[in-house]
């Protein structure tokens, strides 16, 4: 799911697990369905401080972002591996 900062100032939103999202003012970002039901998202939404974007792709969104994470670690990897081949 997106969900976008529709105030003009940065946004700290608490997340389950103690996590914690950021925005910047007009700013997108990627959070979980499990997410969008935690109390303190779903009051900024009713205050209208936030917009969630989203429906059935939500479990997608979940898997994007852990897959996102991975890639991470892979090119951390194989950035590790370039300079493994410069050392020979």
């Amino acid at each position: 799911m997106d969900i976008t900062n529709k105030t003009k100032k940065p946004l700290s939103i608490k997340l389950p697990g103690g996590k914690t999202l950021r925005l910047g003012p007009g700013k997108t970002g990627q959070i979980t369905s499990k997410a969008a039901e935690h109390p303190p998202v779903k009051r900024l939404l009713d205050e209208g401080v936030i917009e969630i974007l989203g429906d059935g792709g939500t479990h997608g969104t979940g898997g994007t972002s852990s897959d996102s994470g991975g890639a991470g670690s892979q090119t951390r990897s194989s950035g590790g591996a370039k300079r493994r081949s410069g050392d020979r």
